[in-house]
Formats: structure tokens, sequence, C-alpha cells
């Protein structure tokens, strides 16, 4: 595939594709329930901070991997390590980090599809989070749908499939977003949702805090696994990395201060207790939904906008896995795309089934398969993914600096300054190791 690497068609396809990759549930589903669960806006403070010193860096050290090579990451290392060194055996686990996020991701998908279903036929009333994720029939054929259609698309080329697809998708969502915001913020006591959302009560950070902000950081951005880095092999070296990371990553965090936007201003209108955690979108945005006037379509607007969300994130994720697995197969795309849709498929099972028919609590507080791919993700693999890209691309004995440098800064737009250097080659990954290993401490283990 090295030669006749497939491009992208313009900037602005990069942009709209590594933003919709990083856009998805993440943002309008994990994003606030984790925001809720951990006080609100202290949370979304720390976070913001952990995008800037941890995101960004990272972000532009992946771009710069994938553009250097044209590569997977699975033959990302080969091109760039010094012969002998086994920085290659991370594209594995980068490969690992990609197939369980989607073990779990496109279970959550069909939940939002299902949702939108329901909302749009009209059968709202009564629908309950706690019975769906419990109805085997539902969840095998929405994951289904979610699986069949995201890998059908990328059967296409990539130009014609998923570029074209994410570009409009990603308009779409934006628009969406910008109605529902309004609405939401003009509901009665919509101000005291705000509050709760924007005002930093400094009281409730603390270190799990912290640690949390860091893993939805690198959730939100996918980050770590190499999902941008296969982005960056597909441009070329007009503009250089650090402006276009800047663009994806204000992007990426506009949707998700807006997702908040939607969310708790509506729940403290209708009284909507904010900290339920996952089922805080599906529970709450359904009650909101279904005492509000024109309910059901407004409803169907809002899932429409999730279906579009989590849609963006799989469709790129599913690329990099399809990538990746061409790469070491020589597979065409259709093929491919065959093959891995029913490899996902199959592994998802555990997921949704497993508060049915294949139960399994791997950690405390009533944990299901959907927490242990999460934990295997978002706790291990992106923040350790991440800490291995920081150390590779800065020190002699991985890729080196000045070559980081230079593949970075390579084209118009800003530049890595030489005064970041110690920010990149040390803060980095001392805070990622750091907090990598506070939270296994202090994690609920079973």
């Amino acid at each position: 595939m090295g030669e006749n690497r497939e491009q992208l068609g313009s900037r602005l396809g990069f942009i709209l594709l590594s933003a919709g990759c990083a856009i998805g549930c993440g943002n309008v589903w994990k994003f606030p329930w984790m925001t809720g669960q951990f006080g609100g806006g202290g949370f979304v403070l720390v976070y913001i901070l952990c995008l800037l010193v941890l995101g960004l860096p990272v972000m532009i050290m992946e771009f710069a991997m994938g553009r250097a090579s044209q590569a997977s990451p699975l033959g990302m290392y080969q091109k760039l390590e010094k012969p002998g060194s086994k920085w290659h055996i991370h594209g594995w686990f980068a490969l690992l980090g990609n197939i369980s996020l989607m073990a779990f991701y496109t279970v959550v998908t069909g939940w939002m599809i299902y949702y939108f279903w329901m909302f749009l036929a009209g059968q709202n009333e009564g629908l309950g989070f706690v019975e769906m994720i419990t109805n085997p029939g539902v969840n095998v054929t929405f994951l289904a749908i979610a699986v069949v259609f995201g890998f059908g698309v990328l059967s296409f080329n990539l130009q014609g499939g998923l570029e074209r697809v994410t570009k409009y998708m990603m308009v779409c969502l934006l628009l969406l977003m910008a109605a529902l915001a309004t609405r939401s913020c003009t509901l009665p006591n919509a101000g005291d949702g705000l509050k709760f959302y924007l005002v930093p009560d400094f009281s409730k950070i603390n270190g799990s805090v912290v640690v949390g902000a860091m893993n939805q950081a690198f959730f939100t951005l996918s980050l770590g696994i190499g999902s941008m880095a296969i982005f960056g092999s597909y441009i070329g070296k007009e503009r250089s990395l650090m402006g276009e990371s800047i663009h994806v990553i204000v992007l990426d965090t506009v949707v998700a201060l807006v997702a908040g936007l939607i969310i708790f201003p509506a729940c403290t209108s209708y009284g909507v207790e904010v900290g339920q955690g996952p089922a805080l979108l599906f529970n709450t945005m359904a009650t909101v939904f279904n005492n509000m006037s024109g309910g059901r379509w407004w409803g169907a607007l809002f899932f429409l906008f999730m279906v579009f969300a989590a849609l963006s994130t799989e469709l790129a994720v599913f690329e990099n896995i399809l990538a990746m697995v061409r790469e070491k197969t020589g597979w065409s795309r259709p093929k491919g795309s065959v093959i891995c849709a029913i490899g996902i498929f199959l592994l998802s099972l555990t997921t949704a089934l497993g508060y049915s028919k294949f139960s399994f609590q791997p950690f405390a507080d009533g944990s299901a398969w959907l927490d242990f791919w999460d934990f295997i993700v978002s706790t291990n693999l992106l923040p350790l993914g991440a800490l291995i890209f920081a150390v590779f691309c800065c020190n002699d004995f991985g890729w080196g600096w000045d070559k980081f440098l230079a593949e970075a800064n390579a084209g118009k737009g800003l530049k890595v300054q030489d005064w970041m250097r110690p920010v990149f080659q040390f803060v980095v990954p001392a805070v990622i190791a750091f907090l990598y290993i506070y939270g296994l401490m202090t994690f609920k283990w079973k």
C-alpha cells in the first residue's frame, strides 16, 4: 500500500475527518456524564488544561509520525525507529487499542441509533436505558446496523467513501448542535445548570478528577492508539502540524462544551439528576424530551445528532483498523471491510450481551463488559500509548527531536518552537506517567 497510498482530497477533508475521529461519544456521551460525576465546572477546567498541556503535544507527534512514515501504526515504527529497536511492538498495541475501543463503541453507537429510531417512530414514551441494555434482540440488531454501515462506507475508496460521508455528517452535526443548545439554554431554570457546568467549584478538584480529566482528554481526541497517526499518513506537507492540531482540538472542544450546554440546562430545568453516569444521556434526555412541547421531534433531532457524532468516530477508527489489516495482508478495501466487520461484530457481542445473556462484572460498582473494555482503552492503552509517542518522538534513542521538529514544522502555519522542547520531552511524559500510576493506585478494583 505504501507507494500507491491513498490521499485525502482537501485540507478541509483532513481537518473534518480528524475532528470526526475525535468528536464522538467521548464528547457528547462520556464528557457530560463524567462532568456530572466529577462535580461540574472544576472538571471542565482541568479537562481543558489537559487538552492544552498533554493533548496538543501528543496529537502533533501522532500526526508527524504518520506523515513521515506514510504508514499505519503497524508499519510506522519500522520506518522511523533505529535498526534493532523494538518500538514497533507498540504498533500491535495500537491495533489492540482500536479493536478494544470498537468492542464497546459500536454498541453505544447502536444505542444512539435505537433511541433515534424510537423517537422518530413516536415510541418514546416509557423508553428506558435499563430496558434497552437488557434486551438482547435490540442490542444485537442495532450493533449489526452500526457495524455494517461503517464498513460499508469504508469499502469504497478513501475520498469517495470516508472523506465525503464525514464532511456531510460533520456539517450537519454542527448545525444540529447550534439549534439544540439554543433551545436548551432558553428553558426555565436553565441558569442553574449553566452555573453547575461553567462555574468551577475548586473544593471538588482532587487527584481522581485530574486523572479522569487526562483520560477523558486522550479518549475524546483518540490519542495514544495511532488513530491520529493514520490520518497524518494521508496528508501532504503543505501545512505545518501544530496549526492543524489546534484546529482539530478546538473543533473537538467546542462540540464537547456545546454538548454540555445542551444537557445540563435541560436537566436542571426538569429536575433530572446529573450524576447518573453512562445512563445520563439516555434516561435523563428521554425524560426531558418527553416533558417538552414537541419533545418527540426535539428528541429525534438530538439523537440524530448523537448518531452523527458516534458514526464520525466509528468510521475513523474502523479506517484505522482496516488500514493496519490491509497493510499486513494486502487485501482490497471490500475484502478487508467484510472480514474486519465480521471480527468486530463478534467481539462486540460481549458488550451487546453483557447486561443480559453474557453478564460479567470485573470491577466494583456493578461493572460489565463495557467497563472492562473501557478500562483496557481509557485507563491503560491511551495514556501508555501517549507516553510511548512522547518518549519515542523527543529522544535520540527513538526518532529524535530534530527529525520530529522538521516533520512537524514542514509547510505553512504555526510551528513548534525550540523553547517548547522541555514541555514535549519532559513535562508531557512525566505528567502522564505520574497520573497513570496514581490512577491505578486509586482505581476501584473489585
